[in-house]
């Protein structure tokens, strides 16, 4: 079977199982792509057997992934591709074709530096800004994106980020360092989230990646019940570059030395008054934007715009453009599969020319993919795991035996699970058990009958197990 003949059927399930980046089971595909079972089990098997996919487990423990195979013919042909007309395609992973639109300030900024007008900061590319009439995304693909990344469920603030949080760390932290230029790889990530600060030596970019998963993590659990503030973006500032500045003056404090910007001939403002005020402002504005995706764009424009720090600006703009979905409950911005190339390019499309041309494309671009990959995860998450499902009282003890007894997670396992568990559901009761004590908070510690003050002294003493 050639992916460019695939049935529609055929190309809609394998785009399912690409943007999940991980194992999908059957169920979760047959609720998201709406499929009938019959339907869904003979796309798997002409798809398996075209070598596009790859079978994991049997019997309820059964998930799909995407072989390399499909990844070459689908990134060769774009069968798969993201977008539409007059908007950027990927022509391959992290690549983007600027539109026709856009080529000519893409070019203006490939000039030498030499021959770049030099400029300053524009205090109107926010005072002209009115919120709601005003608009830096086209209104009606700032309306498209939220139809397309709000939760269709009412939940409270925050509910969407949480959901997919364990993924959202990696992505958000690797992606963002990766901009930076962190030579940690993906993998690399995940193995230092896993084992924190004891994953080895702490180097530069071992600590950018951890200050990255700290940030994330802060401004999951305070936006949503405090708001977008500046003491909350000053405080992602701090997280961020904790232990990364020789001057720790720096860190977590309102700008008050000169910076410049490499391969750039803009100058930021250096009035310190003038910072602090313009950050208040654009705070002010994005507060009162109803879309928030629109309010995600003018956040993160506007503080690399502004440069309101010594160091960490563009980092910080990169999370904090996370503060209005999170409030919204629309699917997290990652910046997976973007280039530093092409990043430079809308930043200093914005810093030369006030021009956002090249910044909506590489944000629609980003946004859409961050969409596909949030939504599958959400809707895998969704399906009722048949491993925890059915061992409900036994997560339910060992949860109790951790927390409230203070017992060694491995002593339990190993205790209770000779007789009540089979063989081929130990492995993946463990590591439910492992997530749910890594997400276990207040708020969500009554399901397994734990109090609150209990579970925030074991949160306190650094989650033992």
């Amino acid at each position: 079977m050639a992916t460019s003949v695939l049935p529609p059927r055929h190309e809609a399930l394998l785009r399912f199982v690409l943007t999940a980046g991980t194992a999908v089971s059957p169920g979760a595909m047959e609720k998201t792509l709406q499929f009938s079972r019959p339907t869904l089990n003979r796309a798997l098997r002409d798809l398996l057997a075209a070598g596009f996919l790859e079978k994991l487990g049997d019997g309820r423990s059964t998930r799909y992934m995407i072989t390399d195979t499909a990844k070459a013919a689908v990134f060769s042909q774009a069968t798969l591709g993201v977008g539409h007309s007059g908007s950027p395609a990927p022509m391959g992973p992290g690549l983007l074709a600027w539109s026709p639109a856009t080529r000519p300030l893409v070019e203006s900024l490939r000039a030498p530096l030499g021959i770049r007008r030099p400029v300053g900061y524009d205090s109107g590319f926010v005072d002209n800004y009115i919120p709601n009439k005003s608009s830096l995304l086209p209104p009606q693909l700032a309306t498209d994106l939220f139809n397309a990344g709000r939760g269709r469920d009412q939940q409270p603030a925050g509910t969407y980020a949480r959901e997919v949080l364990a993924q959202l760390l990696i992505d958000l932290s690797w992606s963002s360092s990766h901009l930076e230029g962190n030579r940690k790889s993906l993998l690399d990530t995940q193995e230092i989230f896993a084992h924190g600060e004891q994953a080895g030596p702490l180097d530069e970019d071992t600590l950018m990646l951890l200050n990255h998963k700290n940030a994330i993590e802060f401004m999951v659990d305070v936006v949503p019940t405090e708001g977008i503030t500046v003491p909350a973006i000053v405080d992602v500032q701090a997280k961020l570059m904790r232990d990364l500045l020789k001057d720790s003056r720096d860190i977590g404090s309102i700008r008050r030395r000169v910076v410049n910007i490499d391969g750039s001939v803009y100058c930021p403002s250096n009035v310190p008054t003038l910072l602090e005020e313009t950050l208040k402002a654009i705070v002010d504005k994005v507060r009162q934007i109803q879309n928030p995706v629109e309010a995600a764009f003018f956040l993160w424009v506007n503080l690399a715009y502004l440069q309101p720090f010594a160091d960490g600006n563009k980092r910080t703009s990169r999370l904090c453009a996370n503060m209005p979905l999170l409030l919204y409950n629309c699917a997290p911005l990652s910046f997976l599969d973007v280039t530093r190339t092409d990043y430079a390019t809308a930043m200093l499309g914005v810093y030369e020319q006030r021009n956002v041309g090249a910044a909506v494309e590489l944000f629609e671009f980003i946004y859409r993919r961050s969409i596909q990959k949030y939504s599958v995860l959400r809707a895998s998450l969704a399906v009722p795991d048949p491993v925890r499902a059915q061992y409900r009282q036994v997560l339910n003890e060992l949860m109790q035996f951790v927390v409230f007894y203070g017992q060694k997670l491995d002593d339990r396992f190993s205790a209770m699970l000779v007789d009540t568990v089979g063989a081929a559901d130990r492995a993946a009761l463990r590591v439910i058990a492992n997530t749910e004590l890594d997400h276990l908070e207040q708020y969500n510690c009554a399901r397994y009958n734990l109090a609150r003050a209990t579970t925030q002294q074991w949160i306190d003493a650094g989650r033992p197990r």
